[in-house]
């Protein structure tokens, strides 16, 4: 096997996310949009919105400050070009990939591989979940709060039967997100909402459709693991051996050992392998670059964890922190608020890492006026939680 080293893999895997390429011109649009998603793969969604939603950052650290709505309207509009399914986690996907994800909704609706609770409910439930899908048949797009059905106090047995019937209808895929209404998805069919072409493509097998989805991921990557391909969509772990095993024999996949890893990789076949990274950039928690952990660790010598749910008294660095990438490393991490009442963005704590380059407050401080200035917020205030606040403050009054 080629022997690579982590310096490498690392930059194979920021190439491969397509935090390299050229930022746009311009005010981007749905070809900037496309190119990042041929990238990705997917946007993760979460709910977090203390600075911006999890599904609007990664465009902002590839593209730049590219306007909200273009993401909502590929999403969401009517000229969609995005569905929303379970991939890594709740993603948006290109529409191209809808039949890859079919074996996935097939699981769900014979009850295996989903989650227990889902299940149980499809069992338990039929006639009622059949009652909510001709009601949205006859009556159109209705979101779980516009449906009737008993109430609980909270959590996923505190939900209405109404709530839990369309997530299993959503998980089956005989539901599909029509628009957001806040943040609540709103429900219609899949023939109202994905485009004829998609829907009429041939179902692949299971077989080729995982292959396809560990192809991309090997694409997404640039250099990974076997637990790291099966990760990105979420494959369950007997699946994989045989798939990857068949792309190596295809090519697709290059078999290399990287230095410092103690399991073998793989790499794209046609993975580009730069010389230098020069990029200075917030990562979300949820950003395709980061959002595995342990290869995280392993890629950058970088320990992260989101502490969200951590009780304030016990947390290390903060609510909501970013990594800073600069160059191939991830120097510092920003834990980071959107006060928009005020019109600031509140730095409320930053600490560099060990190895942090002497510029690396100047270029946080660039990276964090960018934010600033895609968010309208007109104003950065920094506290003095961190070691990295007093010479981050020093760089901002500079600018």
């Amino acid at each position: 096997m080629e022997k690579i080293s982590r310096a490498a893999a690392r930059r194979a895997a920021i190439a491969a996310q397509g935090l390299l390429d050229r930022p746009p011109t311009g005010v981007p649009d749905r070809r900037h949009l496309r190119r990042v998603l041929s990238r990705t793969g997917l946007l993760q969604i979460d709910s977090v919105s203390v600075l911006a939603r999890a599904h609007y950052m990664p465009l902002f650290s590839r593209l730049g400050a590219y306007p909200m709505a273009l993401l909502e309207d590929a999403a969401w509009g009517k000229k969609r070009e995005l569905f929303e399914y379970w991939a890594h986690e709740a993603s948006l996907l290109p529409m191209a990939m809808q039949p890859l994800l079919r074996w996935r909704m097939a699981d769900a609706a014979a009850g295996i591989k989903t989650w227990a609770h889902v299940a149980q409910f499809g069992r338990d439930e039929k006639g009622f979940i059949a009652d909510v899908l001709a009601r949205i048949h006859a009556e159109g797009a209705l979101a779980a709060s516009a449906l009737e059905g008993p109430k609980g106090p909270g959590g996923w047995w505190g939900w209405s039967h109404a709530k839990r019937a369309v997530e299993y209808l959503f998980w089956t895929g005989q539901l599909t997100t029509c628009h957001r209404r806040g943040f609540e998805r709103v429900y219609d069919l899949p023939e109202r909402v994905i485009p004829a072409e998609i829907l009429a493509t041939p179902t692949p097998s299971r077989a080729d459709a995982q292959r396809a989805l560990l192809q991309f991921s090997a694409r997404a990557l640039g250099v990974a693991t076997a637990q790291d391909l099966r990760d990105y969509f979420r494959l369950a772990p007997a699946d994989v051996p045989p798939r990857i095993a068949e792309l190596v024999e295809a090519g697709t996949l290059v078999r290399v050992q990287v230095e410092g890893w103690d399991k073998p990789a793989y790499a794209d076949a046609q993975a580009a392998w730069p010389r230098r990274s020069e990029i200075a950039t917030v990562l979300s928690p949820f950003d395709p670059l980061v959002w595995d952990r342990a290869r995280t660790e392993r890629l950058f010598d970088f320990h992260y964890r989101l502490e969200i749910y951590t009780p304030a008294e016990k947390r290390v660095h903060g609510y909501y922190v970013l990594p800073f990438l600069l160059g191939d490393q991830l120097v510092a991490r920003v834990d980071l608020k959107a006060q928009r009442n005020a019109g600031s963005l509140a730095v409320l704590a930053a600490y560099a890492e060990p190895a942090a380059p002497a510029h690396t407050a100047s270029a946080l401080a660039g990276a964090l006026c960018r934010v600033a200035n895609w968010l309208d917020l007109p104003e950065i205030t920094v506290s003095r939680r961190g070691d990295l606040t007093a010479p981050l403050r020093a760089a901002l009054h500079a600018r």
